[in-house]
């Protein structure tokens, strides 16, 4: 079949619907809730706005319809995330990281926790179903998220130690998350569930240490902490969280000894979207700024698009808009072909566009000179909100382009099966590349990670 970019009668009516409900419902309500300064109050004047999401199935959509879900593809997603985002990211953060926090349950979770967990989430009957991913933490000079899968044992890595206590059925949780989004809930007493990255080995590095547990609401040895106030994504709520002997029933754990896995499967699905959700921004300064260099004549004359300087930045903004967008679907075509398995390109779409939506952003700043500076405008939101991309949904610099490497690596790198469609399945010896560095006194640690990681890589790859 030849290469067609047309939307399917189904994928019109799903962009409708998803462009209807951020219009008429999601944008009257952004202005004030971006600017509230209580975050966890900004978070809630969003409620609304959710109920009619997950009415609408964008809030579990993703999930299978053997549990409830709307079973869409990728591809849908990239269409509906587009429209909501062009209106507010930090709002579809909110909806992504429900997938985030739910998928890795399609991916490695039993039978009988996708029956429980999963047709939990798609039939809440108010509609206010909520899930947090929670996997990141404090930065310190040893832990952290960044470098989950880093070979070392506790504390190295991820810290939020998951002791098992065999006698009772249990793990017994104690530790500290920050950044997880959606975790403390509508009223900071906790998500319906947390899906939580633990440490079940404190002796084994990242490889082999970590599994997921569910930890539901009303758990006790949970607390959470106000909210964090940021620069952007001021809709979506992150928290800190602290557990004190948190008891958890054992079977609520799954992918035991394959967190790492968990966190490196999630973070690929969710690039796309991410990437998708750059160009929702990107779309919204380019038009508004466009409207303006239109309508806008600047001392006289003909209106500013006239001038070849502002014709050019504007040509070349919306040809990275469209770039970035065929990037995004290509990259979500391909996980919806292999399972979500396309570590590589999952995590260039996300990186490419975020930073490619921060210039493109900034090039519209330019057009409109210093008017962009007031804040009748919405171009400073715009900035904000670009700023986030680079930096969230595992960062850049700390995760995603680890992972390109990691996969580019492995002696059975193939660098044209992106192009061609061909599956690369991602394999634990492509992880730990550049969580250990050379220090200026030691021993060259960093090429023993590069010589065992190659060591590691004996089968044929398939995906990446």
């Amino acid at each position: 079949m030849s290469i067609d970019f047309t939307l399917t009668t189904a994928q019109q009516k799903l962009r409708r619907n998803a462009r209807e409900f951020s219009l008429e419902i999601l944008q009257p309500l952004v202005k004030k809730a971006d600017e509230e300064p209580d975050t966890q109050k900004a978070f809630v004047l969003m409620k609304g706005a959710y109920l009619e999401c997950y009415k609408l199935g964008f809030a579990t959509g993703f999930l299978p319809r053997e549990y409830g879900g709307g079973g869409v593809s990728n591809v849908d997603l990239q269409i509906v995330a587009e429209e909501i985002t062009a209106v507010d990211p930090g709002f579809a953060t909110v909806l992504l990281v429900n997938g985030l926090a739910l998928m890795p349950l399609v991916w490695f979770g039993s039978d009988a926790q996708k029956k429980k967990w999963l047709v939990q989430a798609t039939s809440d009957p108010r509609g206010e179903y909520i899930a947090g991913w929670t996997v990141s933490e404090p930065v310190d000079d040893v832990g952290g998220t960044a470098n989950f899968d880093h070979p070392g044992a506790h504390p190295a890595g991820i810290g939020l130690v998951a002791k098992h206590d065999k006698a009772r059925g249990e793990y017994v949780l104690n530790g500290q998350k920050y950044w997880p989004c959606n975790a403390g809930g509508w009223d900071l007493r906790g998500a319906d569930v947390n899906v939580c990255i633990v440490r079940t080995d404190p002796t084994k590095g990242g490889r082999e240490g970590l599994s997921a547990i569910i930890v539901p609401r009303g758990t006790a040895g949970v607390s959470y902490g106000d909210p964090i106030s940021k620069l952007g994504h001021r809709l979506c709520q992150n928290n800190a969280i602290t557990f004190t002997d948190c008891r958890v029933p054992e079977e609520n754990l799954f992918a035991i000894g394959d967190g790492d896995l968990v966190i490196s499967k999630a973070f690929t699905w969710s690039g796309p979207v991410a990437a998708i959700a750059a160009v929702g921004v990107a779309r919204s300064a380019y038009e508004f700024v466009l409207q303006w260099a239109k309508t806008r004549r600047a001392g006289g004359g003909l209106p500013m698009i006239h001038q070849q300087a502002v014709g050019y930045m504007l040509a070349d903004i919306a040809m990275k808009i469209e770039a970035c967008r065929a990037f995004s679907w290509k990259a979500a075509h391909y996980l919806d072909l292999f399972d979500s398995e396309g570590h590589a390109v999952g995590a260039m779409a996300k990186v490419f566009c975020g930073e490619t939506l921060f210039t493109t952003v900034f090039r519209a700043l330019q057009v409109m000179g210093v008017n962009a500076l007031d804040k009748r405008h919405p171009m400073e939101k715009f900035l904000r909100e670009a700023a986030v991309f680079p930096l969230y949904d595992a960062g850049n610099i700390g995760m995603q382009m680890r992972k390109i490497w990691g996969v580019m690596l492995d002696e059975n790198f193939d660098p044209r099966a992106i192009a061609d469609s061909r599956r690369m399945d991602f394999q634990k010896s492509m992880e730990s590349t550049g969580a250990l560095v050379q220090t200026p006194s030691g021993p060259d640690v960093r090429n023993a990670v590069t010589q065992e990681t190659r060591k590691r890589s004996s089968a044929p790859v398939r995906s990446a």
